[in-house]
């Protein structure tokens, strides 16, 4: 039947009024164009709900107009962060979806972006009470995040998060979430990490400590992290701003003013600004999770707490020499002499050496070269460093190529103060170089030596923080780290972030220093210095905690020297220790990293 005139007409108009609608639209972004995202130093008001999710709106859209595709807020941006137990905060609640992401979504609709912000969040069905996150874009609410690892203020009334790390797919790359004390927990990024996440976004409310972990959790996953804090004072608890965005190379691509005292506050809305580059979302650090041994972290999945019979419980003092020289290549003699006169040179009494990687040798570049130095654990090598166990009546860590049934492996080995042999760690994670002559090893390496747990992993390793994951579960007192680092994985923390209350060296690396957060044990380095492949000393000491003042990170420069470490082990009563980190960890969602690639 033919149209009425007046339908055809009214047709028209309306197919004309969809097509200027439509390019009058913002169009929405594709993951090959560069955009804008931004941290939102956002801070509520406790006990405010309503007007926290009003004034949270208002700094959004003004952070929206300033250019920002993705915004992230702070945690606990619509009530404010301190309540007592489950009563105190049950009022200011909120379901995900519902009131918050409700209003959230009118402004991502409106200019077409991306928000992540923290809330408090009641589950319709339970009833029970989460620390969480939500993600809304240009089509209104995507979706949410549980906090995993809790800090004691939420712990009176939140329970543990119980969706794991789910990764959201959007027109600008695939996004995550972790929320404030995740991030002592390498797991959680990891998840992210393993389940292809483009940008973490991390909503906070720190005082310095989960800032800081995260330019390591960007390096090792090849992820974007954008951190929001809040920067004013709660209840007397200060929070330092400091919101920071990390490339996927750990790169500070902006960061807000460090407010180190509660007169600095910035009470009002305050953002900062970075662009995000989609064609950096491939990169090294994420290809190299394809070097992952899910099926050697099996350990991971544990829970041995609070009961472990096994753990050290007493406080032992650790005195080490950690000795950095230049190698002479393939020449075993020369580096024995130049080992023997930096513990002479030294003239201290110590019960831990700790030498580079591949120590008498350095690194062969074929697999004939190799051969030609290669040694059976009873060969020269080992007997030397018997000798220099017996006669410095300390731990030796020392490296070789060690040959055995037809294959070379990368090994370290420990000798014990007596000259006697107590174990082999055959490095489990290769180089490129490394794979064209070595073959991988299959157990990680932790010893029993009088007492006290000693871990080893070597220096390409702290690419993978499953294997001091691994040293934290196993409860080691310390870990030696043979190295020979050239800054050709990981890099420099950066100068600018300067979050410690005792300040790092200038050439502390960001990866060296996650592997002491990580397993809350003190991490000996011995790397290297010089000679043609540029390898940059830096040998010494990472610090558990010298971002509230606890200890700090000692190192060498580029020198040639045995360099004395000093420490106690354990750190019973700080605020942050082995213990407690093992007390809050939370398993059942670890699954993923040990049983996938």
């Amino acid at each position: 039947m033919q149209k009425p005139k007046a339908l055809l007409i009214a047709s028209f108009f309306i197919l004309i009024f969809t097509m200027i609608f439509t390019l009058l639209s913002p169009l929405p972004l594709c993951a090959s164009t560069p955009f804008t995202a931004a941290a939102l130093q956002f801070n509520p008001i406790l006990k405010e709900r309503d007007k926290n999710i009003k004034a949270l709106a208002d700094a959004i859209e003004k952070t929206a107009r300033a250019g920002a595709t993705l915004i992230v807020a702070p945690e606990m941006s619509t009530t404010g962060y301190q309540y007592k137990d489950r009563d105190d905060i049950a009022p200011y609640t909120d379901t995900i979806p519902g009131a918050a992401t409700d209003a959230i979504s009118a402004i991502t609709k409106k200019y077409n972006i991306y928000v992540v912000f923290g809330m408090a969040e009641r589950d319709a069905e339970t009833g029970l009470f989460y620390n969480a996150a939500a993600l809304v874009g240009p089509n209104g609410y995507i979706g949410k995040y549980r906090k995993s690892h809790q800090w004691e203020t939420e712990e009176h009334w939140s329970v543990w998060g119980d969706v794991g790390v789910p990764v959201f797919e959007t027109p600008i790359g695939k996004i995550a979430i972790n929320i404030c004390m995740d991030s002592a927990y390498f797991e959680t990024a990891r998840l992210a990490g393993i389940a292809g996440a483009d940008i973490l976004a991390f909503p906070t409310n720190s005082t310095a400590q989960a800032l800081w972990a995260l330019q390591s959790r960007a390096v090792q996953n090849g992820i974007y992290i954008v951190a929001a804090n809040r920067s004013n004072t709660e209840l007397d608890y200060h929070m330092i701003g400091a919101s920071a965005i990390w490339s996927p190379a750990g790169e500070l691509l902006k960061a807000a003013e460090i407010l180190p005292t509660k007169d600095q506050d910035i009470r009002k809305p305050n953002a900062i600004f970075a662009q995000i580059d989609p064609s950096k979302y491939k990169n090294i650090n994420k290809y190299r999770m394809a070097e992952r041994r899910p099926e050697l972290y099996k350990d991971i999945a544990l829970h041995i707490s609070p009961w472990n019979y096994r753990c050290s419980t007493e406080e032992k003092e650790i005195k080490a020499l950690a000795l950095q020289y230049s190698p002479v290549k393939n020449d075993k003699k020369a580096n024995s002499k130049k080992i023997d006169d930096l513990i002479s040179a030294s003239n201290e009494k110590v019960n831990l050496l700790v030498l580079p990687e591949l120590s008498l040798t350095d690194l062969p570049e074929t697999k004939d070269a190799a051969l030609k130095i290669a040694e059976d654990l009873s060969g020269e090598t080992i007997s030397y460093y018997k000798s220099i166990a017996s006669a410095q009546k300390a731990y030796v860590v020392g490296g070789l190529i060690e040959k055995d049934s037809g294959k070379l492996y990368n090994t370290a080995v420990l000798i014990s103060p007596d000259g006697s042999f107590l174990g082999k760690y055959r490095k489990i994670h290769l180089s490129e170089d490394e794979k064209k002559w070595a073959a991988a090893g299959d157990k990680p390496g932790i010893f029993e030596a009088d007492k006290w747990r000693i871990g080893i992993m070597m220096g390409y390793e702290s690419n993978f923080p499953e294997m001091a994951g691994l040293m934290a579960v196993k409860r080691v007192d310390a870990i030696a780290v043979p190295a020979r680092w050239s800054g050709d994985y990981g890099c420099t923390i950066d100068k600018a972030y300067k979050l410690a209350a005792n300040p790092y060296p200038e050439n502390s690396m960001t990866l060296f220093d996650s592997i002491a957060l990580i397993s809350q044990a003190y991490p000996i380095i011995a790397n290297f210095t010089g000679t043609g492949k540029n390898y940059q000393g830096g040998s010494g000491i990472y610090a558990l905690d010298p971002l509230y003042g606890l200890d700090k990170v000692s190192l060498l420069d580029k020198e040639e020297k045995a360099f004395l470490v000093k420490f106690k082990t354990l750190q019973k009563d700080w605020w942050f220790n082995q213990e407690k980190l093992i007390g809050g960890r939370n398993p059942h969602m670890y699954k993923p990293i040990v049983i996938s690639k």
